[in-house]
């Protein structure tokens, strides 16, 4: 598969059981370059588990998926952030007690060519490369709209920024495909349409997005596609609008989220 074919990610049948639970039941989907495709369904749908396959956090029990024409299922975090493929989680994960630009740094460091020997001893060229590290983590945290908060902790900053760094710091690994778990989780209003705005500017910038989101609002006025998890298994597809109406999710989220 070429760079320039549309496909960037094919899940092709995956399924993950933890007991004698199926939370994934031969899913599939295909998400396309440059696009921002969202991902919903009722809770306990399967959701954060399908993105913890594609991160590698879980090997799928069956099936496989491809990334940018090579087969990735089943190799572990750090190979497949380094293919391309960043995450963000539902929980946030922070390093609390470091500032908001070490926490990007540390993100950046999965591009980074120093070896422990160079690390430890502080040449030249390490020095230089840590310097750019950190020149690229600014840029990234006034790209997300926090740069005056560069020096304070993670756990003093508003939960909004926090959700901005966990961003920030994913982008700072130069992500082909850049995964959101519930990123609009905890915003008002005026956040979230911040956030919108956001997304809309990474994916202007080349990267695509794939979307967990409880906010159906959002997910529909957002996305260019949608898929639709119930009990594990993918009961629809398509474009928001034709989503929206299916009968099978309006069942499967009791006329709620959706109505």
């Amino acid at each position: 598969m070429s760079s320039g074919d549309a496909t960037l990610l094919a899940a092709r049948s995956l399924s993950k059981r933890f007991g004698g639970l199926a939370a994934l039941d031969g899913v599939s989907l295909t998400v396309r370059r440059g696009e921002i495709f969202g991902l919903i369904g009722p809770n306990g749908a399967g959701k954060t588990t399908l993105f913890n396959v594609l991160t590698g956090l879980y090997p799928p029990d069956a099936g496989e998926f491809m990334f940018d024409g090579e087969r990735v299922s089943g190799l572990k975090p750090y190979r497949i952030a380094a293919r391309g493929i960043a995450r963000t989680f539902q929980n946030i994960r922070l390093f609390a007690n470091m500032s908001a630009l070490e926490n990007v740094m540390v993100g950046r460091h999965v591009r980074t060519r120093t070896g422990v020997a160079g690390a430890v001893l502080r040449g030249a060229a390490a020095r230089a490369e840590e310097h750019g590290i950190e020149r690229r983590a600014f840029e990234l945290l006034d790209y997300v709209g926090i740069a005056a908060r560069a020096a304070q902790p993670a756990f003093g900053l508003a939960y909004g920024d926090q959700r901005r760094l966990e961003i920030a710091r994913a982008l700072a690994t130069e992500p082909k495909l850049l995964a959101l778990d519930e990123p609009a989780a905890g915003m008002n209003a005026t956040e979230r349409a911040e956030l919108a705005r956001l997304l809309e500017r990474i994916r202007a910038g080349g990267i695509t997005l794939l979307l967990i989101e409880h906010d159906v609002k959002l997910v529909m006025g957002l996305c260019d596609r949608v898929a639709v998890l119930d009990y594990g298994m993918k009961i629809a597809e398509g474009d928001p609008a034709a989503v929206q109406r299916d009968p099978v999710v309006i069942e499967a989220y009791l006329g709620g989220a959706l109505a």
